[in-house]
């Protein structure tokens, strides 16, 4: 975002203008989501500081009682100017009454360092006695890229934020802080290689479509099938046109629509047809288990491996994914990652992208704030799930969703991109309560909305 700022005001436009921009942004933002409020906007010595007299100004030339409180004075020629035309008087931070809405420019996007002790102190007893509170860019005390919290953060309702979104509105812990998030364009176009993950575009069969064009999954099973018959389901859900759950018996209660019967792992992933495959799910960390997952990792297809399949990887090393004949994708939550990606630092994007190279995989490195990146350096942040996710067996069927995309045709990362959606989807649709056998049943609703 700096760097795209820097080019826009190096090819002619001022960055005033930009200050102006984003601060009818935030005012327009603020003025729909709280009303006439009487307010109190709080700045700080950079440019965050230089957007708040903005929305100031604009605020009280609606005809709101609006007040400004001041850190200190403005460090650039920017804010100084945005400063100039504020036509009221500037309170001090320390000395500040409260307002019902408080809007926070403290600081935004570049903070590196804990706010001084009287800072934090002022600005949470404002906070706390506001019935509504906005931050400009990010809640001061936010570091920007990787979601941590370098001083005591209170809940914020509206989080307004300029021309691309930042790391930390989807890392956590930060992310829970922001409340309501709007991206406001001010006219700097942002190229980036993170992303944010969102509704994916699908498309229905055609008449020319049959079942093994919509894609073939064959699930492979261990010591607990019925993790891998999760999966299977998800898959059929989730638009694959044929499913083989692959278990050393019937399993119960799997739909007929899924095939089961005799048939050894080996000689179903011969088949020419296959698609994709699944593993881990039940897959248990016996010798026949790490046998299973040898054969995976030689056959012929499209390969999505998660839990067992993952810790049987980290014990014999990241060196054996290389053997996949195609882009492998794998889904390990906070515990796998860290045993099979051991050396992995930075931030959950950096670690997720030196563990894509490692692997040379696509990696799903699941939780609150689930990211996916690519071995060429790509990487994406979903929107933050639906907590009740946070639930056994729900990574089988992100599992069984992102095998269907594979199957279907997508590539890696879009393949996972694409099943994060609709899994997260599917648990918004499902509701409090639910439990993982509850999600492939909404699969085809949140489909739906993707064609």
């Amino acid at each position: 975002m700096r760097a795209a700022e820097a080019a826009v005001i190096a090819a002619g436009t001022p960055e005033r203008l930009l200050m102006e921009r984003a601060g009818l942004a935030a005012a327009d933002a603020i003025r729909l989501y709280a009303g006439n409020l009487p307010a109190l906007v709080v700045c700080g010595p950079g440019n965050n500081g230089g957007d708040g007299y903005v929305v100031a100004r604009l605020l009280r030339e609606r005809g709101l009682d609006v007040r400004v409180a001041a850190l200190a004075d403005p460090r650039s020629e920017a804010a100084r100017q945005a400063r100039s035309r504020w036509p009221g008087e500037v309170e001090s931070l320390g000395e500040a009454r409260p307002a019902p809405l408080l809007i926070d420019a403290l600081f935004g996007t570049g903070l590196t360092r804990p706010l001084d002790e009287p800072v934090a102190q002022a600005l949470a007893r404002l906070a706390a006695a506001a019935r509504i509170r906005a931050s400009l860019d990010l809640p001061s005390g936010v570091a920007t890229d990787d979601g941590a919290i370098l001083s005591p953060v209170t809940d914020y309702d509206l989080t307004i934020t300029f021309g691309a979104l930042k790391p930390s509105h989807r890392l956590q812990p930060a992310a829970r802080h922001m409340g309501r998030l709007v991206l406001a364009d001010i006219g700097v176009p942002v190229e980036s290689r993170l992303q944010d993950i969102v509704r994916p575009l699908l498309v229905a069969p055609g008449p020319a479509d049959y079942k093994y064009s919509r894609g073939y999954v064959a699930t492979i099973a261990g010591e607990m099938p019925g993790a891998a018959a999760l999966t299977a389901v998800a898959a059929l859900r989730g638009g694959a046109g044929y499913v083989r759950l692959v278990a050393p018996e019937i399993v119960p209660g799997v739909p007929s629509a899924i095939v089961q019967g005799k048939g050894e792992a080996a000689e179903v992933l011969a088949d020419p047809r296959v698609s994709a495959a699944a593993i881990g799910p039940g897959l248990g960390k016996s010798d026949e288990a790490r046998a299973l997952l040898e054969q995976v990792l030689a056959a012929d297809a499209k390969l999505v491996l998660d839990a067992d399949a993952l810790t049987l990887a980290a014990e014999a090393g990241s060196d054996i994914l290389h053997r996949a004949r195609f882009t492998p994708v794998l889904t390990p939550h906070a515990g796998e990652f860290s045993r099979l990606f051991p050396a992995c630092q930075g931030s959950k994007v950096d670690r997720a992208r030196q563990a894509a190279r490692e692997a040379r995989a696509v990696i799903v490195y699941k939780g609150p704030d689930t990211v996916i990146a690519d071995p060429e350096g790509r990487a994406a942040i979903a929107a933050a799930a639906p907590h009740w996710l946070a639930t056994a067996g729900t990574g089988d069927v992100l599992t069984g969703v992102i095998a269907a995309m594979r199957a279907w045709g997508f590539e890696a990362f879009e393949a996972a991109c694409a099943g994060v959606w609709l899994h997260g989807r599917a648990a918004e649709l499902a509701g409090p309560g639910m439990i993982a056998d509850d999600l492939p049943g909404h699969l085809p609703a949140a489909f739906a909305e993707c064609l």
